[in-house]
């Protein structure tokens, strides 16, 4: 019987998840055996955001997870030139999407 030294994954996508959810926020947090990252959006002008996806892994996998990102944000940055921090507005807090500054006026 032949070992198969490289072994492939089946990964399915569910049809309602296909969408995916948009987020402008992570919190983070952990413990000693896992880490908590709560995706969130925020909308201009609404004191209150709700979390909209949480995902629970271990150190190993988060550690995995920021490699990847690494590796995925340095191929972007090479295709489409670097990705940088927008300026907060004067005197304004620096609100996460570039939210709270200038209102319109209508």
């Amino acid at each position: 019987m032949s070992e198969n030294t490289n072994p492939q994954l089946n990964i399915e996508l569910p049809e309602d998840l296909a969408e995916g959810i948009y987020s402008n926020l992570a919190v983070i947090s952990h413990s000693s055996s896992e880490f908590v990252i709560d995706f969130i959006r925020v909308m201009p002008g609404v004191p209150k955001a709700k979390v909209k996806s949480r995902v629970i892994m271990t150190p190993q996998h988060a550690k995995r997870l920021l490699a990847a990102l690494n590796e995925n944000l340095h191929k972007f940055e090479n295709a489409f030139g670097e990705v940088e921090f927008p300026e907060p507005p004067l005197g304004g807090p620096n609100f996460p999407g570039g939210f709270g500054g200038p209102t319109g006026i209508a």
